[in-house]
């Protein structure tokens, strides 16, 4: 097949690099000219993505893959389009912004030749598929979805840095706008992925139909929300758990220990591309959700929590040296996208404190990008907050940090033995 693959971030790319492994010809699109170039050298553009360096070396020089700025290159002819161009959220409606999105599918609809499977993976609230981007792919096109071409919806479920391990993993969902836009989407994936034996699951790992665009588009949305609503409880049993001198985690460990308890656990926030963002994108046309709501909510407001819990032990902040330890999202990932690292900083100087930021994978250079002032092990701190889950935060001592008066664990990282004789807060505990 001819494949073509719009917008080549940190999921396009894995997917366009998989297709062309699994023997077909694809051609990326990418409005960067920087990331295109790089691509085209056989170099990854971005680190920390398993064995895509590898195989970039591989397939550019083969020339079963390359990358361009321009659709009409890309696009006429080709047998299937996969979109993953971005959709964000504004932070303060919590309204989807479709404004890069839009662009690509008008891109794609000015260059679209009859005999195309069109596939949308970027996450989209309900009935987006059938209600924006059909409309807007026949208007651009002067084609007929069902006739001329089909259009799917199939959600990518990977994590950056493990993409081509997840695709194996999950079955891969499916749902589009008519039977043959479901099969064409079957035989499609069915061509480009491979799928490892799973005893776990009802049916054969493979490529699942689930019927609709609507169905496969809430497929996505309700496992990433059911995340977030559950760390959203588990942060409210820590909150409780703390004032009551309960240790939340052995109470999560223990409900966990029966089949029908599946409690995540607390922390200072939620962050990356997925699961602060897809809640607000379900809550677009589900707004009477409010158990989703509430969630984030809670989710949102941790960081100012545990910061106020430590101005209560402090007393006045103003002035004193706050480090927060990690500025990626998650531990062992160079990602700062929704990082809890913002509103937490943000909440220190609130109140009046010296704000650095420590991260063991970012350099000072890149955290002075960030806006961050940088913090260096073995200077004098007077409070530190464990944002990030990092390996190398789960053995640091009070003599990293000297002077340190309070340590703020949002991760339950450290060792409560290490820090004996120095003030210390986990979230969930009444440590």
């Amino acid at each position: 097949m001819r494949i073509a693959v719009v917008a080549l971030g940190k999921i396009g790319l894995p997917l366009a690099v998989q297709f062309a492994s699994s023997g077909h010809d694809v051609i990326g699109v990418d409005v960067n000219q920087k990331a295109v170039d790089t691509i085209n050298a056989g170099i990854e553009p971005f680190p920390g993505e398993a064995h895509l360096q590898e195989k970039l070396a591989e397939l550019i020089p083969a020339g079963k893959l390359k990358a361009t700025t321009d659709y009409a290159e890309a696009i006429p002819g080709a047998d299937a389009v996969v979109l993953v161009a971005p959709v964000f959220v504004n932070d303060e409606t919590w309204e989807p912004d479709f404004r890069y999105m839009d662009a690509a599918t008008k891109s794609l609809a000015a260059n679209l030749t009859p005999g195309t499977l069109v596939s949308y993976e970027t996450t989209l609230p309900v009935g987006t598929t059938r209600t924006r981007w059909k409309p807007m792919l026949e208007e651009g096109s002067g084609l007929v979805e069902g006739v001329d071409f089909h259009v799917v919806y199939s959600p990518e479920r990977v994590l950056t840095g493990r993409v081509f391990e997840d695709l194996r993993k999950y079955p891969k969902l499916i749902g589009g706008l008519s039977e043959e836009g479901n099969r064409r989407a079957r035989e499609f994936y069915e061509a480009v992925l491979q799928f490892d034996e799973r005893t776990d699951l009802p049916r054969a790992n493979g490529v699942w139909d689930l019927g609709s665009t609507e169905a496969s588009e809430m497929a996505k949305l309700a496992e990433t929300t059911y995340r977030d609503v559950n760390i959203g409880l588990a942060n409210q049993f820590g909150l409780f758990a703390a004032s009551h001198g309960i240790d939340v985690y052995k109470v999560i460990e223990a409900c966990n220990s029966q089949p029908y308890s599946h409690i995540h656990r607390p922390g200072i926030a939620v962050g990356g591309h997925c699961i602060p963002v897809y809640p607000r994108l379900y809550l677009s046309t589900d707004p009477d959700a409010d158990i989703v709501r509430v969630a984030r909510q809670l989710n949102a407001s941790m960081p100012e929590r545990l910061v106020a819990q430590a101005e209560g032990i402090l007393g006045d902040l103003t002035g004193q040296k706050a480090v927060v330890l990690g500025a990626a999202y998650r531990g062992g990932v160079k990602e700062t996208a929704f990082s809890g690292v913002f509103p937490t900083v943000d909440a220190l100087k609130a109140r009046g404190a010296e704000v650095h930021v420590h991260d063991t994978i970012y350099s000072d250079e890149e955290l002075r990008g960030l806006g961050f002032e940088p913090y260096t092990l073995g200077e004098p701190v007077d409070v530190a907050i464990v944002q990030t889950d990092h390996a190398d935060y789960k053995t640091i001592t009070a003599a990293d940090l000297p002077g340190i008066k309070l340590l703020v664990d949002g991760r339950n990282a450290t060792d409560a033995a290490v820090w004996a004789g120095t003030p210390r807060i986990v979230v969930g505990t009444a440590s």
